[in-house]
């Protein structure tokens, strides 16, 4: 019998009719293979009507939003904040609950994020520690936060309408981190389009890619035109290289926008996908004890007899009672990691201990190496920015939600080559897992 093949967590599936490599080519052919050219300009346009779809942002037929397809998820973050001003000695306020793309960009700017704990039904950012983490920051320094960055914690809509709120109460801009959420909307409005800017990721394990490459979704043509600017080194209009302001080589390749053109292709259907696993594993693992799969609030909006919330679900989360014991419990953590794990890149030397300061719980870990050893990829959740060594020191408004969930969270396969059978082998493999 051959061996089972590996299932991931999330990977990019090329569209059927191979229109990726038909942009890719055209790019080639035509010689351009540069960071600019007709896939960057066409991949742009496509984003800006998917996000303005069926909006107040559509006009006429046509996007009033603007795009800019650039090198990563995390330029966007950059530029978005350098938009807003945000330089050195200022305070952005980051969901703690993320991935570091959120809060890192923060310093490459020379401010200092205020990282703000999440509420439990969304696992985002917290509208209410957030209002009280700008008064108290007003109160310590003499002044507002700078910006706010809420995340589609893997997909899962914040609760948009209040933060926007709050934001616009005290005068802050809004930069969305929607890179985990794109196609998620939130009262019938996509993410990345409630703020002043938005930001999108297509890196490999995303609901589209580019094989790797972010967009920044900005509210007009002005804003769109300044981020530009930014993105290719702040060329000033001359027959030669004049620079006015500091710019970053940030954008898209020809290449890249090629792969994304032919995946905007399948993005609907890579969207129904996701949201068709997750009621495949709420159903399989309802009746396990123990084992909660987390899904979207139910709230109904009266305006519009709607669901609030409409995640892409872009992974798969459970969270595992504490009490749940699984098979070679006794012998997590015994063992330093030395390489890569969960597909992590950039792993070169082994960790100094087994243990940090805060970590999933014994039966979580044991949990994810019986699914690795059925060549099943999962992870644990995001663990908190307050608690990286690398943010210590920084201002942090903490309830323990997101320190509570990573003890107990995980994250399933969830990508559009997961198939119905890999979905049953999954929860299988789990319920074999269990004491």
């Amino acid at each position: 019998m051959s061996e089972r093949k590996r299932i991931y967590l999330c990977l990019a599936h090329m569209s059927d009719e191979g229109l990726e490599q038909k942009y890719v080519k055209e790019a080639f052919d035509t010689n351009w293979v540069v960071p600019l050219g007709p896939n960057v300009n066409a991949f742009e346009q496509e984003l800006e009507r998917f996000v303005c779809a069926g909006s107040r942002f559509m006009v006429n037929g046509e996007p009033t939003k603007r795009v800019v397809a650039l090198s990563a998820g995390t330029a966007a973050v950059h530029l978005g904040l350098l938009n807003c001003g945000v330089k050195p000695g200022d305070e952005v306020i980051v969901q703690s609950f993320t991935f570091c793309a959120s809060t890192h960009p923060v310093t490459y700017l020379g401010a200092t994020p205020v990282l703000v704990d999440s509420e439990p039904d969304t696992w985002n950012i917290d509208p209410e520690l957030l209002e009280k983490a700008i008064v108290d920051r007003k109160e310590k320094t003499g002044k507002y936060p700078k910006a706010i960055v809420p995340v589609a914690l893997y997909g899962m809509p914040y609760k948009a309408d209040r933060i926007m709120e709050i934001a616009n109460k005290y005068g802050i801009p809004v930069v969305e981190d929607a890179a985990e959420g794109f196609g998620s909307r939130y009262k019938g409005q996509m993410l990345g389009t409630f703020g002043k800017y938005g930001v999108l990721s297509f890196n490999g394990n995303k609901m589209i890619t580019t094989s790797g490459g972010g967009a920044l979704i900005t509210e007009d043509e002005d804003h769109w035109r300044k981020i530009m600017m930014y993105a290719t080194q702040y060329r000033e209009s001359y027959p030669y290289y004049q620079h006015e302001k500091i710019g970053y080589n940030y954008r898209m390749s020809n290449i890249c926008a090629g792969i994304g053109r032919g995946q905007m292709t399948v993005v609907n259907d890579h969207l129904a996908h996701h949201k068709h696993v997750q009621k495949m594993y709420e159903e399989l693992l309802k009746d396990v004890k123990g084992i909660t799969v987390h899904s979207q609030p139910s709230d109904i909006d009266p305006h519009t007899s709607q669901p609030v919330y409409d995640s892409n679900y872009w992974l798969c989360t459970i969270t595992i009672d504490e009490d749940v014991k699984v098979k070679g419990q006794e012998d997590a953590y015994k063992t330093i990691v030395t390489g890569a794990v969960g597909g992590a890149a950039g792993v070169i030397h082994a960790a100094e201990s087994a243990h940090t300061d805060c970590e999933p719980n014994a039966n979580v870990e044991a949990m994810r190496v019986a699914l690795d050893k059925a060549q099943i990829e999962a992870r644990p959740v995001w663990k908190p920015m307050h608690k990286q060594p690398c943010y210590k020191d920084v201002p942090a408004y903490v309830n323990g939600v997101s320190e509570s969930l990573f003890k107990v969270g995980m994250c399933l396969p969830a990508g559009p080559y997961v198939s119905d059978d890999d979905v049953k082998y999954i929860v299988d493999t789990i319920k074999a897992a269990i004491v």
